[in-house]
């Protein structure tokens, strides 16, 4: 037998596939729909959570719950210089770059490989579809490299087709770190989810041909919109016996 959550859930998204419930429109407050359904307001949140999950509603703080847009997924390409499917990016999605300049404190010391309060450029990155939020980076240059704009390297940017002013520094390495995680306070109401929604948690380090981190990204991007690829290359035979 369904759990009363399930069948809410199920309930919604039946009027949302028969158009009785339009993209865009509110849902009526939370109050109003456990009233309806007979529920407590905390099983009508996990019933509203279920459909966030699935990308059907979508939550933003102090407005309500709203029946979410058809939207395009973002999509994450893994790997040194992997083109991205430029296909898949349309003419509705934008970025917004706000940067700052800061010393480098906590995590940013051992991700950077630099002393403590060395000055590094925060691009702050949040990747939109109109006024929906798809994703949100912080990515870390240090002051004393040269280009002008978003690193040409960091996913966010090179998928709104933004390019720097300033040349690309040749990269040796990428090192990438992917978990699935519940988002803070503070990334559900960017990003317009629910803070029961798993994000993907992405490090990305870009290390020179000296050595030296030129670059370092944290990601969040929402589960239920967010394809990543991740390709290996097999290293032929006599470049392996070269080595």
């Amino acid at each position: 037998m369904p759990s009363r959550r399930q069948t809410i859930a199920d309930d919604i998204r039946t009027q949302i596939a028969a158009g009785q419930l339009k993209a865009g429109e509110r849902l009526p407050s939370e109050t109003i729909l456990a009233s309806q359904y007979g529920v407590s307001t905390s099983t009508l949140r996990s019933a509203l959570a279920l459909l966030q999950s699935e990308g059907l509603v979508e939550k933003t703080h102090g407005k309500g719950n709203f029946v979410a847009r058809a939207s395009q997924r973002h999509t994450y390409a893994g790997g040194i210089r992997m083109p991205f499917e430029a296909s898949q990016v349309g003419p509705t999605l934008r970025v917004t770059v706000r940067t700052t300049r800061l010393p480098a404190q906590g995590r940013l010391i051992p991700l950077m490989q630099v002393p403590a309060n060395t000055q590094l450029t925060q691009f702050l990155c949040i990747h939109n579809e109109g006024n929906s939020p798809h994703s949100l980076a912080r990515i870390y240059v240090p002051c004393d490299l040269p280009p002008n704009g978003p690193p040409c390297e960091s996913p966010s940017c090179r998928a709104s087709g933004t390019q720097p002013a300033g040349p690309c520094p040749p990269l040796a390495e990428i090192r990438e770190r992917l978990t699935a995680r519940l988002p803070t306070h503070d990334e559900a109401e960017v990003l317009r989810i629910s803070s029961t929604l798993a994000v993907l948690d992405i490090t990305r380090v870009a290390i020179d041909s000296t050595g030296r981190v030129v670059e370092a990204a944290l990601l969040v991007l929402p589960s239920h919109r967010t394809d990543a690829y991740f390709v290996t290359r097999a290293v032929p035979a006599e470049s392996r016996s070269e080595g």
